[in-house]
């Protein structure tokens, strides 16, 4: 399921290099980089739920869920442009 996302993007990201290849309308380009943003954010999305899904439920299940949630919280931070906040790490 990755993978048939991925080569979707990878063609989406062709297709906006013919786009600009052939000088094509801006406003029509920057609509293809909007889905192609939204495509990779998905992509995103099903990759942490993954890793939730299977790294964090066994490392709560060895007592270890504090440092692999906080990693999460790291990621999805830096994903959404936030700061990493100052008091969550040593």
């Amino acid at each position: 399921m990755l993978l048939r996302r991925l080569s979707r993007i990878e063609g989406q990201v062709r297709g906006i290099a013919r786009m600009i290849e052939r000088e094509d309308y801006c406003v029509d380009i920057l609509q293809q980089t909007a889905a192609l943003r939204a495509a990779v954010d998905a992509l995103s999305i099903l990759v942490l739920e993954d890793h939730v899904r299977g790294c964090v439920r066994t490392a709560a299940e060895m007592g270890d869920a504090d440092t692999y949630a906080e990693e999460v919280l790291d990621v999805v931070r830096r994903t959404l442009g936030r700061p990493i906040r100052g008091g969550s790490r040593a």
